[in-house]
């Protein structure tokens, strides 16, 4: 879109006193003063253009509650912003920011602050006066800390932080309690704060991708999660708390260093999704077959070199996963596992079934457990 035409369509959008203006993917590389007419705007979408920077007539637009400007390529936001005290939602995800402004903080009727991909290194203590915030997202900035004074933010249901280079969590965390989802993948966390068990609302935590060697005895107090990764950190062994997280359904502990199933997680037998892949288990457990409600279960990746029998009380068992371990045979009481729609097998010395029932998939394999059962 070239500038003549865009400084047509904000005429005409300032003489119909229009309340809504999408201007995303129109190749934008600049905003004219201009924009500073539309008065009357309450929904502004720039996304998707080329943005390097917004014209200080932004501010004009205090009627605004909804500005997006994702994927853009900006590195600054003008003081203006500050103007724009009515936004309840703000989309700034994929540009180029540094820092904020002070003036930022007088948003202070903002719900919903999307921050994700940018260049962020620190936040502004003055973040502390966005009280309102519900939604906040940081993810894929370079954030090595966090201030205290984002504990002060109260009303936040929904934080991600993940992809960033926090090494550490303050204790002010504990200050988040309406907090149900909270994303810290991928950053350089080796510790949780036992403050961390404050955040009894929590249904949602993401740890993926961190150097964790423990968890703190209170993650226990979570007894709100039904969603918890714990993928690729360095864990050896679970806290016996774990068992009090009796809602969860889906745990993934994938790429750790445990070398026992923990019998703490066999007693969390509202798990619907059990994932363990890439550890070094020897061996299962009976209890194992404790886990009824179990629809998916991967074990790939270990040293497994037998199964109990009890794993075919998993009859709701849609998805096995064994492949890459030394499982030389499997017990007959697989059959039962009437449910099963992928079993995966590959990279074991089985002689039972042989490899060439193994080839022929999932319903084959059963079959042979079921008539070597019978004879």
């Amino acid at each position: 879109m070239t500038n003549a035409e865009l400084l047509d369509i904000i005429e005409q959008a300032a003489k119909d006193g229009v309340t809504s203006l999408n201007l995303s993917e129109k190749k934008l590389t600049a905003l004219p003063a201009e924009i500073g007419n539309l008065t009357n705007l309450t929904e502004l979408f720039l996304d998707s253009n080329q943005l390097t920077a917004l014209p200080a007539e932004i501010g004009n637009l205090t009627n605004l509650t909804e500005l997006s400007l994702y994927t853009n390529q900006l590195t600054a936001l003008p003081a203006e912003i500050g103007n724009l005290t009515n936004l309840i939602e703000l989309n700034l995800g994929s540009n180029q920011l540094t820092a904020l402004p002070k003036e930022f903080s007088s948003l202070t009727n903002l719900t919903w602050l999307n921050l994700h991909d940018n260049q962020l290194t620190a936040l502004p203590p003055e973040i502390s006066q966005l009280t309102n915030l519900a939604w906040l997202s940081l993810s894929n900035n370079q954030l090595t800390v966090l201030p205290a004074e984002i504990s002060q933010l109260t009303n936040l249901a929904w934080l991600s932080l993940s992809s960033n280079q926090l090494t550490a969590l303050l204790p002010e965390i504990e200050n988040l309690t309406n907090l149900t989802e909270l994303n810290l993948s991928n950053n350089q966390l080796t510790v949780l704060p036992p403050q961390i068990g404050n955040l009894t609302n929590l249904t949602w935590l993401n740890l993926h991708d961190n150097q964790l060697v423990v968890l703190p005895a209170e993650i226990g107090s979570l007894t709100n999660l039904k969603w918890l990764n714990l993928y690729d950190n360095q864990l050896a062994v679970l806290p016996a708390e774990i068992t009090q997280l009796t809602k969860l359904i889906w745990l993934s502990l994938n790429n750790n260093q445990l070398t026992v199933l923990p019998g703490e997680i066999l007693q969390i037998t509202n798990l619907i999704r059990l994932s363990f892949r890439s550890n070094q288990l020897t061996a299962l457990p009976p209890e194992i077959g404790n886990l009824t409600n179990l629809t998916h279960l991967a074990l790939c990746d270990n040293q497994l070199t037998a199964l109990p029998n009890e794993i075919g009380n998993l009859t709701n068992l849609t998805q096995l996963s064994l492949s890459n371990n030394q499982l030389t045979a499997l017990p007959d009481e697989i059959a039962n596992l009437t449910n099963l729609t992928e079993l995966c097998l590959d990279c074991n010395p089985l002689t039972s079934p042989p490899s060439e029932i193994v080839e022929q998939g999932t319903q084959a394999i059963l079959a042979y457990l079921r008539e070597h059962r019978r004879s």
